[in-house]
C-alpha cells in the first residue's frame, strides 16, 4: 500500500470512528426529559417537579418536566414508550397508571416488555374530601347522604382506573352506595370542581391537597391507608369508620424505554434514590406527606408483577371498564 493510500485509510478510520466516540460521553450531558402522563396540578406532576429539580441538581444536568395527559395517563405513557432507550426520556407515573390502566384500556403494549423499570420512588396516603360548603362533616354523613333517594351528589373522578377512582370503587361496594361519576382531565381539574361546589366528593393523594385541607377548601372524611397520617392525625382512617381493610395507597414509579443501558439505568436509580432518601429533602417529602421507597434496580419485575396482579383481579371482581 501506497504512503497515500494508507494515510487516506487512516483518515477514513478516524472519521468513522468519530461518531462512535462522541456516542460514548458520558450520561448525561444534556437535559434529561421527565414524561408526567397526568396533568399540572395533579399528584404525580406536583411530585414530579420537586423530584426534577433535586435530580438536576445531583446529575448536573437540567432535568424537565412536561406533560402527556390522557385516559388515566396511558396516552403519556404510550408516547413514552416509543422514546429512544438512551436515558434521555423517562416517566415518573403513578401505579394507575402502569398497574392498573393495563387491564381496562387497550394499550397495544406489555407494560413489562416496553419499558425498564427504574424503580419505586415514593407512596403517598389518598384522603377522602368534600367542599368546605358540604353538610357532610364525616364519611357516615356522606353515606347517608349518598343512599337517600333521588340524591343528586356526584364524584370528581380524575381518571377511569386511577387509584382515587378505585378507591371510591371500593367504598361505594363495601358501603353499598353509588353517586354519578364524573369525568375530569386529571387531579387538577378535579380538585377544583369540589372546590368550586361542582362536585362533591373526591379521593386524592396527600400531595395535591394539603393546602387546600389546611385552608378549609376542603374537608377530609377519612384516610385510605391501614394508619393514620402523622401529618394529619386528626383525620380517621376509612378502616376504623366501619370499612376493616380497606386500603388504597398512591405508588409513584420512575420507569425508562426497553433497552436503556444498564449503566444508565443504575445511574438513574442511584440518583433517585439519593433524591428520595437524602435528609435534606426530608421536609420537601414530610410537606407533601410522601414516603419515600428505596428500591434497588432488581427488585422491580418482582414489584411491577405482584402489584399489577393485585390489580388485576381487583378490575375484574368490579367488572370496571371506560365509560
Amino acid at each position: 500500500m501506497s504512503m497515500l493510500s494508507r494515510r487516506q485509510a487512516l483518515v477514513g478510520v478516524g472519521l468513522l470512528a468519530a461518531p462512535a466516540l462522541a456516542q460514548e460521553a458520558p450520561w448525561p450531558n444534556r437535559p434529561v426529559t421527565i414524561l408526567v402522563p397526568w396533568g399540572p396540578g395533579g399528584s404525580t406532576d406536583a411530585f414530579a417537579r420537586v423530584l426534577a429539580q433535586r435530580l438536576s441538581s445531583d446529575l448536573g444536568q437540567t432535568v424537565l418536566v412536561e406533560n402527556r395527559v390522557g385516559a388515566n395517563g396511558t396516552i403519556g405513557l404510550a408516547h413514552a414508550a416509543r422514546q429512544k432507550p438512551d436515558g434521555y426520556t423517562v416517566v415518573v407515573a403513578p401505579n394507575s397508571t402502569y398497574a392498573i390502566a393495563p387491564w381496562i384500556y387497550n394499550l397495544g403494549f406489555d407494560v413489562a416488555q416496553a419499558f425498564d423499570g427504574v424503580g419505586l420512588l415514593m407512596s403517598m396516603p389518598i384522603f377522602m374530601m368534600v367542599g368546605r360548603q358540604s353538610p357532610a362533616k364525616s364519611l357516615a354523613d356522606f353515606v347517608a347522604m349518598a343512599k337517600q333517594p333521588n340524591q343528586n351528589l356526584t364524584f370528581a373522578n380524575p381518571g377511569t382506573g386511577s387509584t382515587t377512582h378505585m378507591a371510591y370503587e371500593m367504598l361505594g361496594r363495601q358501603g353499598g352506595f353509588a353517586v354519578a361519576d364524573i369525568g375530569y382531565r386529571g387531579g387538577g381539574p378535579a380538585i377544583q370542581a369540589v372546590v368550586a361546589g361542582e362536585a362533591n366528593l373526591l379521593f386524592m393523594p396527600a400531595s395535591a391537597v394539603m393546602g387546600l385541607l389546611a385552608s378549609g377548601d376542603l374537608r377530609p372524611l377519612g384516610v385510605a391507608t391501614a394508619q393514620r397520617s402523622p401529618l394529619t392525625p386528626a383525620v380517621p382512617t376509612i378502616a376504623e369508620q366501619g370499612y376493616p381493610g380497606f386500603e388504597v395507597v398512591e405508588h409513584i414509579a420512575m420507569l425508562a424505554p426497553s433497552g436503556t443501558p444498564k449503566p444508565i439505568l443504575e445511574k438513574l436509580n442511584t440518583a433517585a434514590r439519593q433524591a428520595m432518601n437524602t435528609p435534606e429533602m426530608k421536609p420537601k417529602w414530610d410537606q407533601m406527606v410522601v414516603t419515600p421507597e428505596d428500591m434497588p434496580l432488581d427488585r422491580w419485575p418482582a414489584y411491577l408483577a405482584a402489584e399489577s396482579g393485585k390489580w388485576q383481579t381487583f378490575v375484574k371482581t368490579l367488572n370496571i371498564k371506560v365509560q
